[in-house]
């Protein structure tokens, strides 16, 4: 049994191993503001982050405020977001969240988990990645990657979400939970992969209890 001494002394080398190989540090879908964001984020649930920015570059030439995704017709915008997927069910998160700020938030996005959880269509994962790259506020996002990954490498035993943010928040410095989460999202697409985990090119194999031996 490993531990939590342990536990956090191999979680700081996996993220030490890892951080000099992704260079990039900021959130792979395309916005200008933290409105932006949250929509995209949104709209990014079973979608990839290249497909977002293809559907998002005109949709937010288009409609660049919460009135204005009130005001579309709901026909026009599951016509707009289509190619992303889910678009009946995300036309209507989106619409709700924008209604709900304009009338609690001023039309502004708010800076807390709290306030961003209240939002219809924001979960701690969406409302994370929000604060993170928009506000600098730390937090762990646990999508499919995070959550593949914290599991292979034993950093929890969890698959709820929530509990998992928990595990990673438990091993980890807070300055360095955002950061972890980016990480274990790029090498969950390029090497730790769902179907197939490339152990050969992982360079945290050494770290993980789950690599083939």
């Amino acid at each position: 049994m490993e531990t939590i001494k342990k536990k956090r002394q191999r979680a700081a080398r996996i993220f030490e191993t890892l951080d000099p190989l992704y260079i990039t540090d900021k959130t792979a879908l395309s916005y200008r503001t933290p409105f932006e964001l949250l929509v995209a984020t949104i709209l990014s649930a079973q979608c990839t982050d290249k497909q977002v920015n293809r559907v998002t570059e005109t949709l937010f030439k288009k409609y660049r405020s919460p009135q204005d995704f009130i005001t579309v017709s709901i026909s026009q915008l599951e016509q707009d977001i289509h190619p992303t997927g889910f678009y009946r069910n995300k036309t209507r998160s989106i619409k709700n969240c924008c209604q709900a700020l304009m009338d609690h938030f001023g039309g502004e996005v708010p800076s807390t988990m709290e306030a961003l959880i209240s939002l219809p269509g924001v979960g701690r994962k969406t409302a994370n990645c929000v604060l993170g790259a928009a506000f600098g506020v730390p937090g762990v996002v646990v999508d499919t990657h995070v959550k593949r990954l914290s599991i292979r490498l034993g950093l929890t035993d969890h698959e709820n979400p929530d509990k998992i943010e928990e595990d990673i928040e438990s091993v980890l410095p807070r300055e360095r939970w955002r950061r972890f989460s980016d990480l274990l999202i790029y090498h969950g697409r390029a090497v730790c992969k769902a179907r197939k985990p490339d152990h050969v090119r992982c360079a945290v194999a050494h770290l993980c209890p789950s690599r083939m031996i």
